[in-house]
């Protein structure tokens, strides 16, 4: 294909996406997750005490829907609506919510169409969800006081109007969950409920519910009653670091934990099912145990009464005796009771961190293994896994497990939740395995959300709310029928430093509502800016739900503005908190209040270093940000790509590659651009005749990651964009088994300076990993940042 070809092409792509993007205007609902389609009309539709809410189906499940909008409206204008069946017409003044079986071809199982008009609404679904799903959104076009609790609406009374809009929506992904830890620190039923309010208002429908784990067993099991007198209760350690919990104590009494009864888990059950939520209830297995062996050691290997972990366990050497029968009976009472208590269609059973040292000296492992011909105790893991898949499915389930459940071959009909990166999805998927993705660089909001120094303590890492917005659950490495076998996503909330509800809303918001949005809408109409405005509405939300959130990392982010078609090029500076003043130098100077005020992008013109920092009502949200700017001479440059890079790892998109700021030694920094398995091939368009004496190209190694420096970079030259002369190629010597997170510049040098309008960059993938690494065969990633001309 040719350059100009390609140059076309690129061109016609961003004029659809921009045709079909809706970028909502000013007057527009700030609508959460943002609908499919939408159109807002002119006028409004009023509430009042003659408002009826009416329904054409007997399905309890659409009148708990019905009765639920009644009971919100009424409470909020104080006068009572009433709740029937439709007779024929729809009557004017009325909501009627319709099930229209004939939407399901268009619209799915959770799809709905909302209509409003001056003088009626109608919400039309094909399954009582949709109607669920419509009505959250019919909130959200009105004031956030909807939000409230009646009791502080005692003194309310008030006219509801209504924006007239049309709005057709559906879910992208089927799968739309949160996970809830409440083994490491146990959370009160009343705000489980809770947390299930808030993954239905995100028009979420997963809530994985993680009910056992090392530091305590949350669920009553009749059959085995010193689950919950013993497994659930550790010695109190409340108030001492995680990491540096003592183990408890001979003689000390065990005071910390609680438990859900089985009345308790039926209640929340019928409360998740009233909001459309299905709750997967996950007992671990067969690592992450040592409490059930403070209770009954004889499921173990060693025989050996164990206490409940306080804090911090590492090694997690207790895992269940996978040589005793008695083991798997124990396990198969277990979930008969849990299956007994969740209609859920998934049970999930852990399978993560399970380390099979105790399998490497137990007689009675040792004997499995010899008895069923397996080669090892990897091979054991999936016996086990297996055994466990065959019973569950015989009960009419279907088992789910994060992605180590693939360690020794998976079983059949399993589900995998893939959390240490894309690649057990990827490998699940490939085998003909569902997938829901959630790694943990994306999905995991025990993570700091900003700059640690000037947030509650989190157990590490940082994923910001714009990062989990970049998120998307399809690798691009999938052909369409493998993609097919992503489910969706999943925010996870493992609790070790969350002993508060408080806190543990805190980590949760905003990061669900971007998670929420990303699994719900178009990717076409996916707009950080967008959404950042529409959230400040949504902050409102919570404030009258009495939650605690974030507000966004307070680091003043960088954009580079580039300078296609002569324009200049500048830096757009910008928190994810809204309201903040930013003060910014350029000499690398640290910046306070009487340093520059940032008003609008900043014009570059040559290198420097850039410091900002944020302030919001007098206080400094976080450190300032450090920038470094090499102002090269192709900066903003037209590029066009020969090769796509990866939708993971885009980089700040495509123009990363010359925006004058280079990466750090973190792949995941935002600043470097991924290519698996493939080449880099890109073309520079300089736009006129161009002279230059140097040119290099950075690239990363970290093989751990699967990352490798390429083979060879090839340098190309052209007058017209079709025929290209090589000019160089540029190898290294640099060992690939490098133990050290390395940059390589990859820099010809001319004898002479050269005049040209057209330059390509083709750096030489080495293809799949070598045969001495430990994932040798799997693609091979190249990570490149800064081309740089001079």
């Amino acid at each position: 294909m040719k350059v100009k070809e390609i140059s076309l092409f690129a061109m016609i792509v961003l004029i659809f996406i921009g045709c079909t993007r809706q970028t909502p205007s000013v007057e527009r609902p700030d609508i959460i997750p943002i609908p499919y389609k939408s159109e807002m009309k002119g006028g409004n539709f009023k509430v009042n005490g003659k408002t009826k809410v009416l329904m054409n189906s007997s399905d309890n499940k659409v009148k708990n829907v019905a009765e639920a909008l009644q009971s919100t409206l009424s409470a909020y204008t104080k006068r009572f609506l009433s709740v029937s069946q439709a007779g024929g017409k729809q009557p004017k003044n009325s909501i009627f919510l319709k099930i229209d079986e004939t939407l399901s071809e268009d619209l799915g199982k959770e799809g709905y169409k909302l209509s409003v008009k001056s003088s009626r609404i109608e919400i039309s679904a094909p399954e009582p969800a949709g109607l669920f799903y419509g009505v959250q959104t019919l909130y959200q076009l009105l004031p956030p006081g909807i939000y409230s609790s009646h009791d502080s609406l005692a003194d309310a009374d008030l006219d509801l109007k209504i924006p007239c809009i049309e709005v057709t929506d559906k879910p992208a992904f089927p799968w739309r969950g949160m996970h809830l830890d409440v083994s490491r620190h146990f959370f009160p039923k009343e705000f489980i409920e809770k947390y299930i309010d808030l993954i239905a208002l995100h028009k979420m429908n997963v809530f994985h519910w993680h009910l056992t784990d090392d530091n305590g067993w949350r669920i009553q099991i009749d059959r085995y009653p010193l689950l919950t007198e013993v497994a659930a209760w550790r010695a109190d350690r409340e108030g001492i670091p995680w990491a540096e919990c003592q183990p408890q104590r001979p003689g000390e009494p065990a005071t910390y934990g609680g438990f859900y009864s089985k009345e308790d888990i039926r209640e929340i059950v019928e409360y998740a099912e009233q909001r459309f939520v299905t709750i997967i209830p996950e007992i671990e297995m067969p690592g992450h145990t040592s409490e059930v062996f403070a209770a009954y050691p004889e499921f173990s290997c060693t025989g050996k009464r164990t206490t409940v972990q306080t804090g911090s366990y590492w090694p997690n050497n207790d895992i269940f005796c996978a040589g005793k029968d008695e083991t798997f009976g124990f396990l198969e009472i277990v979930l008969d009771e849990v299956m007994e208590l969740f209609p859920s269609e998934y049970i999930h059973i852990g399978g993560d961190e399970a380390d099979k040292t105790a399998w490497k000296s137990c007689p009675d492992c040792q004997a499995r293994i010899r008895k069923e011909g397996l080669s090892g105790v990897d091979e054991l893991q999936s016996y086990f896994v297996k055994r466990i898949e065959k019973y569950v499915k015989a009960k009419g389930k279907r088992m789910i497990g994060w992605d180590e459940i693939l360690e020794g071959g998976i079983a059949p009909d399993a589900t995998v939740m893939s959390w240490r990166g894309y690649e057990g999805g990827i490998d699940a998927a490939r085998q003909g395995h569902q997938v829901v993705m959630c790694p943990g660089s994306y999905c995991y909001f025990d993570h700091y959300q900003a700059d640690p120094e000037f947030q509650p303590e989190a157990i590490g890492g940082l994923t910001t709310v714009k990062k989990v917005y970049s998120f998307f659950p399809i690798p691009s490495e999938l052909s369409r029928k493998e993609g097919e076998l992503i489910l969706g996503g999943q925010g996870n909330v493992w609790t070790e430093y969350i002993s508060t509800t408080s806190h543990a809303e805190y980590m949760a918001l905003p990061r669900m509502t971007a998670l929420a949005e990303v699994l719900w809408s178009p990717v076409n109409l996916l707009d950080w800016d967008n959404f950042r405005s529409r959230l400040q509405t949504q902050f409102s939300r919570f404030d009258r739900m009495d939650v605690n959130y974030s507000q966004g990392s307070g680091k003043v982010d960088l954009t580079p503005l580039m300078n296609v078609d002569n324009k200049p090029y500048t830096l757009k500076l910008e928190t994810e908190e809204t309201g903040t003043s930013i003060y910014y130098t350029l000499d690398g100077n640290t910046p306070d209040r009487s340093s520059f005020i940032y008003r609008k992008p900043i014009n570059i013109d040559h290198d420097g270093t850039l410091k900002a920092v944020a302030f919001k009502d007098d206080k400094q949200l976080e450190k300032p940000a450090e920038y470094e700017i090499e102002y090269h001479r192709i900066v903003g440059k037209n590029i066009i790509y020969l090769e796509k890079f990866s939708e993971r790892y885009p980089g700040n998109g495509p123009q990363t590659l010359n925006d004058g700021l280079s990466g750090s030694l973190n792949y995941n920094d935002g600043y470097w651009q991924g290519f698996n398995g493939n080449n880099v091939d890109v073309v520079i368009d300089l736009g006129e005749d161009f002279t230059f004496k140097t040119i290099s190209a950075t690239f990363l190694l970290d093989q751990k990651r699967l990352i490798f420096i390429p083979e060879t970079v090839n340098y190309y030259l052209s007058e017209d964009g079709e025929r290209f002369q090589k000019i160089a190629s540029v190898t290294h010597n640099i060992s690939l088994n490098n133990e050290r997170v390395l940059t390589n510049d990859f820099t010809a040098k001319l004898n002479k300076p050269l005049k040209v309008k057209y330059l390509r960059v083709e750096a030489i993938n080495i293809g799949v990993c070598p045969e001495w690494h430990p994932e040798k065969g799997q693609k091979a990633w190249l990570f490149i940042d800064e081309i740089v001309v001079k």
